[in-house]
């Protein structure tokens, strides 16, 4: 016999250890999760819907979804400098099946609990298979991290490497034919969160945003927001070892990879703005790889009509596409 909603949440949803300082006053099994935010704080939320086809392939692992669905948000706080401190969740099955769910919960919570994130409640229903979490965290009063404050002369900066998670959705659409698949596959679908880096930025960084649709897209809403413009350096873009073995091999053009790079998506770094002066303390606090790509120009200052970034290879001007992932092109 399958089981029902409520024995789907209880059985599978229900059974997260909850810390008692967790600020939970009511959790699952009401109407709504009534939460205690700290005084002197603020709360930060977030909102990310995977749909099968589009965010995710069909026969996509359970386990990875789960443990991606609550990633790709948690990667929004990080952005923020918020601290994770709770999530709902909303899902759509087109059947039950119990060995799916079990796998997809066990995903999920190895991620939540890894950053005591509690979840509060959420949604079962019937349908075409979608996951929407909502993730909740704080950040003390006026200190988020936000995209309309970078400065000209900062630099620009990012974590971690890019184009693995990008050259890891081609392998899974079978386009390339290159060595170590798992390793660019586990990228686009176990990818780990800036948590820590976006705390430690708080009070560091003038802007910051998470790489998810390219990073030249996504530092275009920085610029934006912030009135500016970019000059970056292609030569400098941190690109893995795995990567830059594969243009060794000849499975890539440094071309290739430095696309990825730039428009690939799905890396889920942090990129973000900083006066010079402030990163030598960031690299003293922080563990994560940290790599300078450019610096804040006035737009005046770039030699493009259709783009707020010049892009540059050993200090002479070049073209690249720009263009990162767009749902409605």
């Amino acid at each position: 016999m399958s089981l029902g909603e409520f024995d789907l949440i209880a059985k599978y949803f229900s059974t997260q250890t909850v810390r008692l300082d967790n600020g939970v006053a009511v959790g699952i099994g009401d109407d709504c999760a009534i939460l205690d935010i700290p005084d002197g704080h603020q709360l930060a939320v977030s909102t990310d819907t995977l749909v099968s086809g589009i965010h995710f392939f069909a026969d996509v692992d359970p386990y990875r979804l789960g443990y991606k669905a609550l990633a790709v948000n948690l990667s929004d706080l990080a952005a923020m400098g918020a601290k994770p401190k709770w999530a709902s969740l909303a899902i759509t099955l087109p059947e039950m099946n119990e060995q799916w769910v079990a796998a997809f919960s066990r995903g999920f919570f190895d991620l939540a609990n890894r950053f005591n994130v509690t979840l509060v409640g959420g949604d079962t229903t019937k349908g075409p298979l979608s996951i929407t979490v909502s993730v909740k965290g704080i950040v003390p009063r006026g200190a988020a991290l936000l995209r309309n404050q970078a400065q000209y002369d900062d630099l620009i900066c990012v974590s971690g490497h890019l184009g693995d998670g990008g050259l890891g959705l081609q392998c899974k659409q079978q386009a390339l034919a290159v060595s170590h698949q798992s390793y660019f596959i586990d990228a686009l679908e176990l990818t780990d969160p800036r948590v820590d880096l976006g705390l430690q930025l708080r009070h560091l960084a003038s802007s910051c945003m998470d790489i998810s649709d390219g990073f030249t897209q996504d530092l275009t809403y920085i610029l934006r927001a912030s009135h500016c413009a970019a000059a970056i350096d292609v030569d400098k873009l941190p690109l893995s070892d795995v990567m830059l073995n594969q243009i060794k091999l000849g499975h890539l053009s440094e071309q290739q990879a430095l696309q990825y790079a730039l428009t690939g998506g799905d890396d889920y770094e942090l990129v973000f703005t900083i006066a010079a002066s402030q990163l030598t303390e960031l690299r003293h606090l922080s563990n994560d790889k940290i790599t300078v790509v450019g610096k804040i120009v006035d737009r005046a200052q770039i030699n493009t009509t259709d783009t707020l970034i010049q892009l540059f290879n050993n200090k002479q001007a070049i073209s690249f596409s720009q263009q990162g992932w767009d749902h409605f092109h």
